[in-house]
């Protein structure tokens, strides 16, 4: 009976896709372009659009998510195929994940920045409140002191 379940069990597994050579190419420059901060990543959700480009090495990729194409484009070649469903989503995946990772970083560093104006102008005020304070009781003593009446 073990050997069935196993069995069973091995018969809805999902077998890892394999790429063809060209994919696996493809999907290394990718990710190589992902990895660098030179390269820009520009998304266009509703036209299922994204955009790598590397100006530093004269290198662009355009990927269609509704049509499965990829066209990849430096100084002299520009070729555009349609690939598998799978293996584009596949490429989507690490094109969303840089694309987050680089928003989040951006947003850590806003919060950072907006954390450190906030400290600096919560101390700026205690600073503030605390002249105001010195000044207040400065004045009330020299009031005090002019009241003073003189008795003979």
């Amino acid at each position: 009976m073990k050997h069935l379940n196993f069995f069973m069990f091995n018969l809805f597994r999902k077998k890892p896709k394999v790429y063809s050579k060209i994919e696996n190419h493809i999907f290394g420059i990718i990710t190589e372009l992902l990895k660098v901060s030179s390269t820009d990543i520009n998304v266009d959700e509703l036209g299922g659009k994204y955009y790598l480009s590397n100006e530093e090495q004269h290198f662009k990729v355009t990927i269609l998510s509704n049509d499965y194409v990829i066209r990849l484009t430096n100084t002299r070649d520009s070729v555009a195929e349609k690939y598998d469903k799978i293996f584009v989503e596949h490429v989507l995946k690490a094109v969303k994940e840089e694309k987050h990772r680089r928003m989040e970083l951006v947003y850590d560093s806003i919060t950072n920045s907006i954390e450190k104006m906030a400290e600096r102008l919560h101390n700026t005020l205690i600073e503030s409140n605390e002249q105001e304070s010195q000044k207040v009781r400065h004045l009330e003593t020299k009031h005090v002191k002019n009241n003073k009446k003189v008795s003979f």
